[in-house]
């Protein structure tokens, strides 16, 4: 996989030297100044020059899955994703702002930690949206600089279906509100709410028809293509959000899929992913619109180990974290460090590779400072443009708060990791039970665990008793963080409910 070498933005092989911080002032004056000019490019350009937007995010596909970020330790072949890589910019130190499915997909939309809402565990089954009315989205954003935007796949954010929290099947007919458009912006969604729901198939507001499982994949691809194909010859700019419904449960790969990777259900169901993030990108290019385009490919978090049977790819040589500790709903970097590429042929060269630390929450900031869009105090509080990387320069974020699907902490601060829990906080053994927790304050092991990720990415050697001061401020910092409800420069902002770090023992069960 990725090397844990010195951290850095780099152009094919040429590396760039590390900050040092008696000159860390004059770098900030200019990259300010270059913002400043960038911003002013972007204000002069009519809308038919402004690039398109496409992000594809697929759900539950850990960094381990890719070839290209995990060589040695995968076996699963992704071309697809290994072709935009090569095009384009890996970002090996990019993290989904939660390690299960709602809450990061409200920070990537947002800009702002899910866990500020009252969102403090698990995922939405349902009900009124994450996303409260008078939050900005990136699609609002967008629109208002004149962009026609559309979501094609799951959702997961909130939905109503006649007014009413409704599960299981929905009859056809019924109207969908607190939902992609009302509450997320966008003009035209095509898709379903979540895997509770994956046979309720939803044109807009309204849902239209049944799909089975098994289709559902192939339909959004068609969706998505189809929607490419439907912007020849029309100058406005578009912004195409894909969260795909797969490789996440129910494990239903086509029949031309299965045994194709020869390893289980789930590796198949990686490769028809993979291929449907391919056909996104050739209908661009078919249409032409490659070169003006900014594509981000990326996974809402960690694989889930429990419908991947990652005991079993083990056993053929295939890891889905690669050399990361954990996966999907832990508080370890398997849980929430993702595949990120970036393509844009006229900004991004190809083979280039940025090892500064991002978040998805970061998606936001970035979009704003291409289009030279002022993002209000109200907005986008945890969102650090990384815009700079895009041309082999540093990014200003130096941490990222972590979050576990039971709600537990961690705060990654340079090199430096503090989890303020025992365990993984999630799905993965030691998981936060009564008795492990018994267990190790018992034997007098320490209830929080220091990693540092340059020379221990894979989260072994914990720290604490080495590095007491260290632990007192990271803990500090996260404290603020959370007390000023923003991580950004900016006037301090009341988070939505109570934000509790130091949690209690909790029996786990998979959501």
């Amino acid at each position: 996989m990725l090397a844990p070498y010195p951290r850095q933005c780099r152009k094919n092989t040429n590396t760039l030297s590390r900050f040092d911080f008696l000159t860390l002032g004059l770098v900030v004056v200019m990259f300010v100044v270059l913002g400043i000019e960038s911003n002013a490019v972007a204000q002069s350009l009519p809308a038919s020059r402004l690039p398109n937007i496409v992000i594809m995010m697929a759900d539950d596909l850990g960094f381990g899955e890719l070839q290209c970020l995990n060589p040695t330790r995968g076996k699963i072949r992704t071309p697809c994703l290994d072709a935009i890589a090569a095009n384009g910019m890996v970002f090996s130190d990019a993290h989904s702002g939660s390690s299960v499915c709602s809450p990061t997909r409200y920070g990537l939309l947002t800009g702002r930690y899910a866990w500020r809402t009252r969102l403090q565990s698990g995922v939405l089954t349902g009900g009124e949206s994450l996303i409260a009315k008078d939050r900005l989205t990136i699609a609002k954003m967008l629109r208002g600089r004149g962009y026609h935007t559309c979501v094609v796949g799951k959702w997961h954010l909130g939905m109503l279906f006649d007014g009413k929290h409704q599960t299981g099947d929905v009859p056809v007919g019924n109207r969908v509100t607190d939902g992609p458009l009302d509450r997320g912006g966008f003009d035209e969604f095509h898709g379903y709410h979540h895997a509770g729901q994956i046979q309720v198939w939803v044109d807009n507001d309204q849902v239209t028809g049944a799909v089975e499982p098994v289709e559902m994949l192939p339909r959004l691809t068609q969706a998505a293509v189809d929607y490419i194909d439907g912007r020849e010859g029309k100058d406005q700019p578009f912004f195409l959000f894909v969260p795909w419904s797969a490789p996440h449960s129910p494990v239903a790969p086509a029949h031309e899929w299965q045994g194709e990777s020869g390893l289980n259900a789930h590796a198949d169901f990686v490769m028809q992913t993979d291929d449907s993030f391919g056909q996104v990108i050739k209908a661009l290019e078919r249409n032409g619109l490659t070169k003006n385009t900014l594509v981000i490919c990326t996974s809402d978090n960690g694989t889930s180990a429990p419908t991947a049977n990652i005991p079993r790819l083990q056993s053929l040589g295939h890891f889905s974290s690669g050399d990361l500790r954990g996966s999907k709903a832990d508080i370890w970097d398997g849980g929430h460090r993702v595949p990120f590429l970036v393509s844009w042929p006229t900004k991004v060269q190809p083979g280039s590779r940025c090892d500064d630390l991002v978040c998805l929450t970061d998606v936001f900031a970035t979009l704003a400072e291409i289009l030279a869009f002022e993002i209000p105090e109200t907005a986008a509080e945890d969102s650090f443009s990384f815009y700079s990387a895009l041309t082999g320069k540093h990014v200003a974020r130096d941490h990222v708060i972590h979050h576990s699907n039971l709600g537990y902490f961690a705060i990654r601060h340079g090199d430096w990791k503090l989890a303020c829990c025992p365990g993984s906080g999630g799905w993965s053994k030691p998981k936060p039970s009564i008795a492990f927790w018994s267990e190790t304050q018992s034997a007098g092991r320490p209830m929080v665990q220091l990693y540092d990720m340059r020379h221990d990415i894979g989260e072994q050697n914990n720290l604490v008793a080495d590095q007491p001061e260290k632990v007192l401020e990271l803990r500090a910092i996260l404290d603020r963080i959370i007390a000023q409800g923003r991580s950004t420069p900016g006037a301090n902002k009341a988070n939505d409910t109570k934000i509790v770090v130091d949690k209690p023992p909790l029996e786990t069960k998979r959501k």
